[in-house]
């Protein structure tokens, strides 16, 4: 038997997992979007890394040859050379390869880069697998895990001394050693028997989500199970240690907090709440022309423009629905250039887009405002003006979160995802699914990252065309919202509290 380093870590997280990525790997859901960009991610940090220690050799990758990998890095060291990317190794069953080995006098570093910005357990597991197999044929001095230093604010030319925080994790290391045997023998064990029966449990989401989940949950119900029910605080593993799969089944006298026992109350009624007053007087505050904004941002855990930070969130697109007292609607919009820093040039179209009075309207308006205090921090001359549009905001998730409207669909969430299929089913043009190949802020997040790597015009024009539908739906599903509530309290205006 034979684990890589990935494969241990997947046995210490579950047997089960384990088990099936050896026997039965076709069960394996697909990689979605957000996990592609991870990996990415990773990717490319691991090879900026590389620059700590210039001059290096690296063990070409040959998924169809891992002898000649293994063979390569002996005739390396063999050879003398003291910087070496990649480092392949196949001792007592366990095969990895080694992101960084630097000599050290007469013994080896070795350094594991993680694209994070902390050291979690799981990267002191994965290097004490590493040690466990390099220790058999080379002599080490430490383990470092490189990661990302989220304080590093980017000043001119990029500094990777600054952006790289080398973390010494010799000591937990060392303690690990001693795990390692009894855990190779039971996962060895394990896999020559029958698939070993391990229920759902809180591991499988710790440290990683696994990707057999769809295998491992299909007794649950899809819509309507007890791990549907928000707010309930690791409550719902103990209705599922009790047998109960359904919120229907969820006893009245079982214990939940508000928001979760209101969710289930109004599910087994299918009531709809109207708090008539509490919505009137939430509409009442908005004043015209009524701006409905929305940001989208992106992130790099390499900052690529001056004042950047590794993974803040930068926006560089907006879109701005103005809703005047006249019932004219007008739409502006802003995405920014993917080759420069989009945010002075955002910041300054949105101080002239967005009217000088009336109310500014976001859904979970702060995240619109904690960018909004970026860019006034970051522009002094613009600082007083950026700040004086975040008193004019207002929240319209706000009668969604305080349920003053609940609908037994939204089975306890508010996202604007959530209420807008529910209070607009099959209106196509306020379905999310019926856009291109950006459909939520993840996808929005990731691809503008990405797209001053791409070369094919058409296509750059293409995604662009995509985000900017992304974004106006956005603000424009607000204006839809609000349109509702309006109408809502119309029909409703006599009664207070309304249980449909």
């Amino acid at each position: 038997m034979t684990l890589s380093k990935s494969q241990y870590i997947r046995g210490l997280q579950c047997h089960k997992s384990l088990w099936l990525y050896k026997n039965n790997p076709e069960l394996r859901d697909a990689a979605d979007h957000a996990q592609e960009s991870l990996f990415n991610t990773g990717h490319s940090v691991g090879e900026l890394a590389k620059e700590l220690f210039p001059n290096g050799v690296e063990v070409e990758f040959d998924a169809s040859n891992f002898n000649g990998m293994i063979a390569k890095t002996k005739e390396l060291i063999a050879n003398g050379i003291e910087v070496i990317y990649e480092a392949t190794f196949s001792e007592d069953g366990i095969f990895v390869m080694v992101d960084i080995l630097v000599k050290n006098a007469d013994a080896w570093d070795m350094y594991e880069v993680k694209a994070s910005t902390q050291v979690k357990e799981v990267h002191s597991n994965d290097a004490a697998i590493q040690w466990y197999a390099l220790s058999k044929v080379i002599k080490l001095n430490h383990a470092y895990v490189i990661h990302i230093n989220n304080q590093y604010v980017r000043e001119g030319a990029l500094d990777i001394e600054k952006l790289f925080i080398l973390e010494d994790v010799t000591d937990m290391v060392l303690e690990k050693q001693k795990e390692i045997e009894p855990e190779l023998l039971e996962m060895g064990k394990m896999l020559k028997k029958d698939m070993p029966v391990i229920d759902i449990a809180k591991h499988c989401d710790k440290p990683y989500s696994c990707d057999f989940s769809t295998h491992c949950w299909k007794h649950i119900p899809k819509k309507h199970s007890v791990f549907d029910i928000s707010y309930a605080m690791g409550k719902q593993w103990t209705l599922y240690e009790q047998g109960i799969l359904s919120i229907d089944d969820v006893p009245d006298d079982f214990h939940l907090g508000a928001n979760a026992t209101l969710q289930i109350k109004h599910h087994k009624s299918q009531e709809i709440k109207i708090d008539t007053p509490k919505i009137k007087e939430f509409l009442d505050s908005i004043e015209y022309p009524i701006n409905f904004f929305d940001f989208e941002t992106f992130q790099n855990a390499i900052p690529r423009f001056d004042k950047q930070r590794p993974y803040a969130q930068m926006p560089f697109q907006y879109s701005l629905h103005i809703m005047y007292e006249d019932g004219t609607l007008e739409h502006k919009e802003f995405l920014g250039d993917e080759n420069s820093d989009p945010r002075e040039a955002l910041a300054k179209q949105m101080l002239e887009d967005i009217t000088p009075t009336g109310s500014i309207v976001a859904y979970s308006q702060g995240f619109e405002k904690g960018k909004i205090r970026g860019l006034a921090e970051l522009f002094e001359d613009l600082e007083e003006e950026l700040l004086a549009l975040n008193e004019r905001f207002v929240d319209i998730a706000h009668p969604f979160q305080k349920k003053h409207y609940y609908h037994p669909k939204f089975n306890g969430r508010y996202s604007i995802k959530v209420v807008l299929p529910v209070m607009f089913p099959n209106d196509d043009e306020l379905d999310y699914k019926k856009l291109g190949s950006i459909q939520n802020g993840g996808d929005a997040m990731d691809t503008f990252a990405n797209l001053h790597l791409l070369k094919d015009s058409s296509k750059i024009d293409e995604i662009k065309k995509d985000l900017l539908a992304y974004c106006r739906l956005d603000t424009l599903a607000m204006v839809r919202i609000w349109e509702k509530l309006h109408q809502i309290i119309d029909r409703n205006k006599y009664d207070s509290n309304i249980f449909l």
